[in-house]
């Protein structure tokens, strides 16, 4: 599966990655040491990532990030 993240609000990215994860918010955020509240927080908006955050994310569960110039 593929997104542009260009399309996406962070809060919508950290979701649509912890869904395709198939993992609670408490299983998602203990896999990446974060808390339950602390993906809630992503997921809602009320607190921004890092891109060290996504790269840990990507690691963790092989997903691939690119970026590229148009």
């Amino acid at each position: 599966m593929k997104i542009i993240a260009n399309n996406y609000a962070p809060n919508e990215i950290i979701k649509i990655i912890r869904e395709w994860t198939e993992l609670t918010q408490k299983d998602f955020g203990k896999s990446i040491n974060r808390s339950q509240r602390g993906i809630q927080d992503y997921e809602a908006g009320r607190r921004n990532f890092n891109f060290s955050t996504l790269l840990d994310i990507a690691k963790t569960h092989n997903l691939t990030i690119t970026i590229e110039k148009k």
